[in-house]
C-alpha cells in the first residue's frame, strides 16, 4: 500500500492584531486576533506564560477561537500571550505582552498624631502602583517644597499643627488621590 498523502496548506506567518497593549487595572480591556498568512483547517490554542487560556467571566475566545478578549484587566495580564496556529501539516505561533498601569492603595503611616513641641517627626506617605506614583505633599492645603514618600518637620513648633495631606499622582492612569491626617504638635501631651 502507498502511504496516504496528508493534505492541507502549511501554516505560514502568524501575525497578532492588538487593539492596545498600554492597559489600565480594572477598567481596560484588550482584544487580540490571531491569524495567518496561509493554512488551512486551522486550530487556535493560547497560552498566557505556560497556562492555556480558556473562557471565562473575563475572557472570551471568540472566531474559532481565533480572537481572544480580556475584559477588566489586571496587573496578572501582562502575559507573555501566545496564539499557536496549528492544522495537520505544521504549525506556528506569535506571542505578546501587555503593560497593565495599577491605581493605587494610598496609606498615610504614622502611629501617633500628638507631639511635644520640639520633635522631630517623619511622616511616610505609601502608595503602590505601576507605574510609581508621583507624590505631594501640601499642609492645610498649600503645596509644600516636598516630594516623595517621606515629610520632615524637624524641631516642630505650634504653628506647624494641622492637617498634613499627601497627593498621589499617576500618570499612566490619570488618577490621583489625596490623603490627610491631622498633626498637633504642643508644649505638653493630654493624656
Amino acid at each position: 500500500l502507498a502511504p496516504r498523502s496528508v493534505s492541507g496548506e502549511p501554516v505560514s506567518n502568524v501575525t497578532l492584531s492588538v487593539n492596545q497593549t498600554n492597559l489600565v487595572e480594572f477598567s481596560s480591556s484588550a482584544v487580540v486576533t490571531c491569524s495567518v498568512s496561509s493554512g488551512s483547517s486551522l486550530s487556535f490554542l493560547w497560552l498566557n506564560g505556560s497556562s492555556e487560556v480558556t473562557a471565562s467571566d473575563r475572557v472570551q475566545l471568540t472566531d474559532g477561537n481565533a480572537t481572544l478578549t480580556i475584559l477588566n484587566v489586571t496587573r496578572y495580564d501582562q502575559g507573555p500571550f501566545t496564539c499557536y496556529v496549528f492544522n495537520s501539516v505544521s504549525n506556528g505561533s506569535n506571542t505578546v505582552n501587555f503593560t497593565v498601569f495599577c491605581d493605587y492603595n494610598c496609606s498615610l503611616l504614622h502611629h501617633m498624631t500628638s507631639f511635644l513641641v520640639g520633635s522631630n517627626l517623619t511622616l511616610l506617605c505609601s502608595a503602590q502602583s505601576s507605574p510609581p506614583a508621583q507624590l505631594q505633599w501640601a499642609f492645610r492645603g498649600q503645596n509644600v517644597n516636598t516630594t516623595g514618600p517621606m515629610l520632615y518637620l524637624y524641631n516642630a513648633t505650634e504653628n506647624q499643627s494641622g492637617p498634613y495631606s499627601c497627593l498621589a499622582f499617576n500618570n499612566a492612569t490619570t488618577v490621583n488621590t489625596t490623603i490627610t491626617t491631622q498633626i498637633t504638635i504642643a508644649s505638653e501631651l493630654v493624656q
